[in-house]
């Protein structure tokens, strides 16, 4: 008679969404580890016998997203492939108690500050002194460092509040030695992000301590770049960009979701900022930083925008000329102040008008990307695919910003800088070679 071989547990984290969600995986990726436990990311091959799958629930397609790999999971579950299917993240927070009757065959949701219960689930404890010895899943060369979690600001169509709670800065110090910590194994691009960057030490420093933040950061011997991500327009604390412009570690490049270009919407969705406020503000930005990348998010389609406010967005986004820009068609979202109005903007219209809003900024980023031809360039490099060595300049953010491209035959070693003269340019690509 056969007896069954228990095979000994490993555990597959697949990761849906933001960079914060990969900082939350992280998290959990180093707590198992740390337990001595066998754990992968993302893993191609069908050898975990546990997957926990951290989800997004930020939008209507990443909702689709995230119920799809679910799904795709309990299948394997249910044909034997894996014993065990839990599922975290901004989904199973917001929808706990729907997912549960849906998918009864996932064997525990939990939410986004439910750490602790996941892991006695897993049989493992919480070891607090592993806080900043975060194991990496993104290249070593760079590192996310999530400074606040939650939201206080009050969009009239954002979902991340009940998703994430209210806004909870980590301290400086906290933050400063894991820096120090990801630095020492490797790590020469830190990534600051936050739901909101510029409201960070309000709750536990009683001011805005952005720029204190990025001094004590900038200081880390071994610290080549510093980025920020997700930038609050509305009482931006303008000392952050004296810091930007006195280190020279700290990249000239600031991510601000502006949304709408529209003085009206802008007041539907409750920005606590008009179209002239922010004209005024991005030139005040680049007269302090001149030669900053600005890369910005906008939202087509919020109830109530007419025509005319988008054309007024149309007109602001040719006027301003950002650097790097990016459009979602609004997603009309539960529980949050816009679903109290009528979602009365045709998919198919909304659709159109972030077409448009791309087209008109593929031929701004075509230009401002010619103008890069003949200039030198700091790169540095992340991978190497289809004949190319592939990096991105101090102006450019992983996976979503431009890349530069150099043929194979100029040999780099990934996650190494090196000088590289633009020799030709396209609207998201710039291609060069090594400078002499």
């Amino acid at each position: 008679m056969k007896t069954k071989t228990l095979k000994k547990n490993k555990v597959n984290i697949v990761t849906l969404g933001c960079s914060k969600n990969v900082v939350d995986s992280e998290v959990i990726y180093t707590q198992l580890k740390g337990n001595g436990m066998n754990v992968s990311h993302e893993s191609k091959k069908d050898d975990s016998n546990i997957v926990i799958v951290n989800t997004c629930g930020f939008i209507d397609n990443a909702k689709q997203e995230s119920i799809d790999t679910i799904l795709r999971y309990v299948d394997a579950k249910e044909a034997g492939v894996i014993d065990k299917l839990y599922v975290t993240g901004c989904l199973s927070h917001r929808y706990k108690d729907d997912l549960e009757k849906e998918i009864p065959t996932v064997d525990a949701f939990f939410g986004t500050n439910e750490l602790p219960r996941l892991l006695k689930t897993l049989k493992a404890d919480y070891k607090h002194e592993l806080i900043g010895e975060r194991l990496l899943t993104t290249p070593a060369h760079y590192a996310y460092l999530k400074i606040a979690e939650g939201c206080d600001r009050p969009c009239s169509f954002c979902a991340i509040p009940l998703m994430r709670g209210g806004h909870i800065s980590r301290p400086i110090d906290e933050l400063v030695t894991e820096a120090k910590s990801l630095v020492k194994r490797g790590t020469k691009e830190l990534i600051l992000i936050a739901q909101d960057l510029t409201y960070y030490g309000l709750d536990i420093y009683k001011k805005r301590n952005l720029s204190e933040l990025l001094d004590r950061l900038s200081d880390i011997e071994g610290m080549d770049w510093i980025r920020l991500q997700y930038a609050y327009p509305a009482g931006f604390p303008m000392d952050v960009l004296d810091v930007m412009a006195a280190k020279p570690n700290i990249c000239n490049y600031l991510d601000m979701p502006l949304q709408s270009g529209s003085t009206e919407v802008l007041k539907k969705m409750r920005r606590g900022i008009t179209r002239e406020k922010t004209e005024d503000l991005i030139n005040a930005i680049r007269d302090k930083v001149p030669n900053i990348a600005l890369r910005t998010t906008l939202i087509s389609g919020h109830p109530g925008e007419t025509e005319e406010d988008f054309e007024e967005t149309y007109q602001f986004v040719e006027k301003m000329r950002f650097d790097r820009l990016g459009v979602f068609t609004y997603s009309h979202e539960e529980n949050t102040h816009s679903h109290t109005f009528e979602d009365d903007i045709p998919e198919e219209v909304k659709q159109e008008r972030a077409d448009e809003i791309m087209a008109l900024q593929q031929e701004i980023s075509l230009e401002l990307n010619q103008a890069k031809i003949g200039n030198t360039y700091k790169v540095l490099f992340d991978r190497k695919e289809g004949g190319y060595f592939i990096g991105r300049t101090e102006f450019d953010s992983p996976e979503v910003d431009n890349e530069v491209l150099i043929p194979a035959s100029q040999y780099v070693r990934l996650g190494d800088f090196a000088d590289v003269k633009i020799t030709s340019a396209e609207e998201f690509d710039l291609y060069g070679e090594l400078a002499k």
